[in-house]
């Protein structure tokens, strides 16, 4: 027998707003689990618009990530294009020259487990996955050394995986990049 009768209009009262409350949280519940549907049929029917993919085994031997088109390069066009590979446990090359005021893309990639790409202070953060090419596009807005560290667990020498941004001013850059191929951390 119900303690809502009559008799208990406090009992009535809590009860119908017991009510109220459950059939609120199962609406919601529902609205949830269509957004997440409707996201993931969206996403499966529309994947994304350009996806690069590379044969992480062969990285080393031809194409865009052979050790020599590592790093920094200046293109014809003035376009400063970084190009580097994660393994583990380093990024090749280990410290990246970069202007600042100036937009710089970097395009990197993995060559055995996924990594993280993250340079300190700024907005960019990319996850490394064996096979596709990561790309993006950012400015410095001044000079200075910014840390790069891998920040997805990639093993038991991951805590060890850090490489170095030297941003330096646009003058300087257009200087040292005078009569180079590739910057380096190494010529300043």
């Amino acid at each position: 027998m119900s303690d809502a009768s009559p008799h208990n209009p406090v009992a009535a009262t809590a009860e119908r707003a017991e009510r109220r409350w459950t059939h609120l949280s199962i609406a919601i519940i529902l609205v949830l689990i269509a957004m997440a549907s409707f996201a993931g049929i969206h996403q499966a029917t529309m994947p994304q618009s350009r996806v690069e993919i590379v044969d992480p085994s062969t990285l080393h031997l031809s194409g865009e990530f052979i050790e020599s088109n590592l790093g920094t390069a200046v293109g014809p066009d003035g376009a400063v294009t970084v190009r580097l590979v994660a393994q583990q446990y380093s990024f090749t090359p280990s410290c990246l020259v970069v202007p600042s005021d100036t937009p710089v893309t970097f395009r990197a990639t993995s060559a055995d487990v996924v990594h993280g790409f993250l340079i300190a202070g700024t907005n960019v953060n990319l996850n490394l996955v064996p096979g596709y090419v990561a790309s993006y596009s950012t400015r410095f807005s001044e000079p200075g050394d910014l840390l790069m560290p891998c920040h997805e667990f990639c093993g038991v020498g991951h805590e060890g995986m850090w490489a170095h941004v030297h941003v330096v001013a646009r003058s300087e850059f257009q200087r040292l990049a005078g009569g180079q191929g590739r910057l380096s951390c190494a010529g300043q």
